[in-house]
């Protein structure tokens, strides 16, 4: 996980400079920094294999596969801390159709700051009923994060020099602020994601990696 993460840091990096939406003006083109974390799942980790017997990766082996999709986030940045909440379906497929049987599978709900530094994480499980002579099953689960508007919020030397106008002409007109690496460790420091993933063994990490 720690390897792949998907990052949407530089995202969050190019509309941090900006207090207008979408506006061209004198100096540059402004639009809104939210404070609401970028939503998200980490590259390898939106999907899951079972195998049976187990430790085994042949195609033959496979027993049920899954995966997480339709991922959707609402955001209240209404009060002291900022809610993100998260809805997502889970889909699976079992090789047998058997008979009825349900299948529980870990999942991550994570909370991460700058890009590389986890700031809360918490693993619950979903549940997938496969009826009787079934080999597809759906579930949906719903998590939610609390970030401090303090902690998402620039500090105003860094937002005033993100948003001060710029000239043509002027020395720094053509310099990008956040090759400052003050501005730019500021900016990633106020900067959250929520991710949602499958909590993956070492060797289902590798599966996913190497399929």
């Amino acid at each position: 996980m720690k390897l792949r993460l998907l990052s949407m840091t530089a995202l969050a990096l190019l509309s941090a400079a900006c207090t207008r939406e979408g506006r061209v003006d004198d100096g540059g083109i402004y639009v809104v920094r939210s404070t609401c974390p970028q939503p998200g799942i980490p590259a390898g980790t939106g999907d899951i294999t079972l195998f049976d017997p187990p430790g085994s990766t042949a195609a033959a082996a496979i027993d049920v596969e899954a995966a997480i999709t339709n991922l959707r986030v609402t955001c209240d940045e209404s009060g002291d801390y900022i809610v993100s909440t998260a809805g997502f379906d889970v889909v699976a497929t079992r090789r047998d159709a058997g008979p009825a049987r349900q299948v529980v599978l870990p999942f991550f709900n994570v909370v991460m700051r700058g890009g590389t530094s986890v700031a809360a994480k918490k693993v619950g499980a979903v549940a997938l009923d496969f009826p009787a002579g079934a080999i597809r099953a759906q579930t949906s689960s719903r998590v939610a994060v609390q970030v401090h508007r303090g902690a998402a919020s620039l500090p105003a030397d860094i937002r005033a020099e993100l948003t001060r106008k710029r000239k043509a002409g002027d020395p720094d007109a053509a310099v990008d602020p956040l090759s400052d690496p003050r501005i730019r460790d500021a900016v990633a420091q106020a900067t959250f994601e929520h991710l949602v993933g499958f909590q993956l063994t070492d060797d289902q990490l590798r599966y996913n990696a190497t399929r």
